[in-house]
């Protein structure tokens, strides 16, 4: 029987440890099925810094969570063995090597990790760990803006670059790439015409709106199939209503509510890792956007209870 979270009705929610949704430690417990690992890394960020603080305020925010998903209709905590692996340390100074410690640390877990940021460059590291598991992976990237950049001020390993490299690199099945939540201006119409040729199909914010949730869904099913899937979730997809604290804000943006419905619309998918990233506490209000993101890892760790409910 898997260990779950504390009970709430023997000690408080704002008593104790601040572990993810008040789970045991990876070394409370003999083996973890899903580990949540937070990686405070917030050196590849192209405007606000701040998010090396969001694995620590996404921990403290998900103390509310509870163990059962009625949305899904599973008890995560009693279908899989969930921990909190802490965080992996990597140099704040160096993005090249840091990029290298969190892959290593990535590929020594033997979990399936939903890696709480830190910033969108720690997606490509955990992105090389997936494929070395699994081979190319599908994507299903969550995001106000493409991030398949070649470059910003001639460094190739930023927060607005990790997909790109990761098509370079053979990560990913480019024949199931898919963006959501974009919106905003870009540098130009070339941005796009890069990213078509890269293999990304585009849902925009306007998309999901005007098409509505269940087309939506029907669609980015339909592309990504029955292949192993990564899910990764730049929090400023959301609104800044929804989201104030991440250091590219957008106009325009998703609800935490169409958020969370496409991705209980993933369920029975072959999820296989992911990540919430670009939480800025720093930024926040009232803990809106590590709130949102608390609910959004609770989200993809019961889709991968899911996937093993019998």
């Amino acid at each position: 029987m898997p260990r779950g979270p504390v009970d709430s009705s023997r000690i408080p929610r704002f008593a104790g440890f601040a572990t993810f949704a008040r789970l045991p430690r990876l070394d409370e417990v003999e083996h973890a099925d899903v580990a949540v690992v937070g990686v405070p890394f917030d050196s590849g960020v192209s405007y606000r810094p701040g998010a090396r603080f969001g694995p620590a305020a996404v921990r403290e925010a998900s103390r509310l969570l509870r163990p059962y998903h009625p949305g899904l209709d599973v008890s995560p905590f009693e279908q899989l063995q969930v921990a909190d692996a802490g965080d992996i340390a990597c140099n704040p100074f160096n993005i090249g090597e840091a990029v290298e410690t969190i892959q290593h640390a990535a590929a020594s877990l033997d979990s399936r990790l939903v890696t709480i940021g830190g910033d969108h460059t720690i997606a490509l590291p955990l992105l090389r760990a997936a494929a070395d598991k699994h081979g190319p992976v599908a994507l299903l990237h969550f995001d106000a803006h493409l991030d398949t950049w070649d470059t910003y001020f001639g460094a190739e390993y930023t927060h607005g670059t990790p997909f790109r490299r990761a098509v370079e690199e053979g990560l990913l099945d480019t024949e199931a790439l898919s963006h959501v939540g974009i919106r905003g201006p870009l540098y130009g119409k070339r941005d796009l015409d890069e990213d078509r040729r890269l293999g990304f199909g585009i849902v925009t914010a306007a998309d999901v709106l005007r098409r509505g949730l269940d087309e939506v869904i029907d669609a980015l099913r339909q592309r990504i199939g029955d292949r192993p899937l990564y899910v990764s979730v730049d929090i400023d997809v959301l609104d800044p209503a929804h989201a104030p604290g991440t250091g590219t804000p957008e106009a325009g943006g998703l609800t935490s509510r169409e958020l969370l419905e496409i991705l209980r619309g993933l369920a029975g998918a072959n999820l296989i890792g992911a990540d919430v990233v670009e939480v800025a506490p720093a930024y926040d209000h009232a803990e809106i956007t590590s709130v949102a993101a608390s609910h959004v890892a609770y989200d993809l760790i019961s889709l991968l209870a899911l996937k093993e409910k019998p």
